[in-house]
């Protein structure tokens, strides 16, 4: 069995952090996002894996090589112009070798690949969807199934009184190759919106799989930083790294950290790290290598990328600062605040209600003492 994950897609939800990362390589508990889907396709077996790429294909190879650090074989295969969902997939036709797993590039689960797989050879069909449910299905494409579990119907962001279902797509299917066939050579194409409907139209079989396994996508701000707080509640299977110092606090190699520093899990202080007396860094906190956390400040829910700094009684709760932020003294970022890479945000300042800080604009101090969306 062979995988095809698509990593193409530039994340301009997750924007700031995506404009220097692509949104599979973002840091998640410290590791490339795309690393846990690829442990996930190992441990059921599937080690032979193509990556369709397009935005910043060269930061895939740089990080994973041939694959074989991970014990997993890459492929790599990019697209000249965009191509969607199932046109990436198109594009990579000539590595595919029977049936074939694909997956969106933004989504972290769980899910048993081997069930799934079973599942899609049990019903002989063409296509086999995971599926998983919602709260809200208003908000998604909905997919009703028989009584055999066979697909009905796609209803794309129904009304409420239109809902009939709570279960939706989640971005991860088993196909047979000659679905591919349908699909035209070098054009956009879409699973959702055309290959999909049309195997409907057509009578060709395909089937639902539902499962109430960890789900999740990390397209917005809001939801990144709940896939680090799910992680660090073991609401999925992670392996910490480094030691754990505190119950539930891990430290990845060494670090610098007071005596006088107050700790609480869960929480991960990268390698390198340095963090001052008087410091607070409570729980679901995640700091990437090199961070600096000066005296006096409190972080609260807060994930640093690599190399960020945090001034001397600043407090930062629920908030993602991108690779090499500088945060001035007596600063207040909180409330799904986002910071982009390198961006220098001076004393005094306050960054809140779901902000966003483009990197190059730095903020100088005092200037805006209270900033917003």
């Amino acid at each position: 069995m062979q995988a095809v994950i698509l990593v193409g897609g530039q994340g301009t939800r997750l924007r700031p952090l995506t404009l220097t990362v692509p949104k599979p390589m973002l840091p998640l508990m410290n590791r490339p996002f795309l690393e846990f889907q690829i442990e996930l396709c190992k441990r059921y077996g599937v080690t032979d894996i193509i990556l369709s790429t397009a935005y910043k294909p060269e930061v895939f190879a740089a990080r994973f090589g041939d694959g074989s650090a991970l014990g997993v074989k890459l492929t790599y295969v990019t697209e000249e112009e965009p191509l969607d969902t199932c046109g990436a997939v198109k594009n990579v036709e000539q590595h595919i070798q029977g049936t074939f797993l694909v997956f969106n590039g933004d989504v972290l689960s769980d899910l048993n690949l081997a069930n799934l797989i079973a599942y899609h050879r049990e019903k002989g069909g063409k296509a086999t969807l995971y599926l998983t449910r919602v709260e809200d299905p208003t908000a998604y494409g909905l997919v009703p199934l028989d009584r055999r579990g066979r697909i009905c119907e796609f209803l794309e962001k129904p009304s409420w009184d239109q809902v009939i279902t709570d279960l939706i797509n989640a971005g991860t299917y088993v196909l047979e190759p000659e679905v591919l066939d349908r699909v035209p050579a070098g054009e956009c194409y879409s699973f959702e919106r055309q290959l999909f409907p049309g195997l409907l139209e057509d009578g060709i079989p395909m089937y639902g799989f539902p499962s109430d396994a960890y789900w999740l996508d990390i397209g917005t701000p809001a939801k990144y930083l709940q896939a680090h707080y799910d992680i660090l509640r073991r609401m999925l299977p992670f392996r910490f790294r480094g030691e754990m110092v505190r119950p539930s606090v891990w430290v990845e190699g060494e670090a610098d950290i007071s005596p006088e520093v107050s700790i609480f899990g869960p929480t991960v202080i990268g390698e390198g790290c340095r963090i001052a007396p008087h410091a607070t860094v409570s729980s679901n906190c995640v700091l990437g290598p090199g961070c600096v956390v000066e005296e006096g400040a409190h972080l609260e829910g807060a994930v640093l990328h690599a190399g960020c700094r945090v001034g001397a009684d600043s407090v930062l709760r629920q908030c993602a600062l991108s690779e090499g932020v500088v945060i001035g003294e007596r600063v207040h970022v909180s409330d799904m605040a986002v910071v982009g890479g390198g961006v220098k945000v001076g004393e005094d300042n306050e960054l809140r209600y779901g902000i966003r800080v483009w990197p190059g604009h730095d903020i100088p101090p005092s200037t805006l003492r209270f900033l917003t969306n």
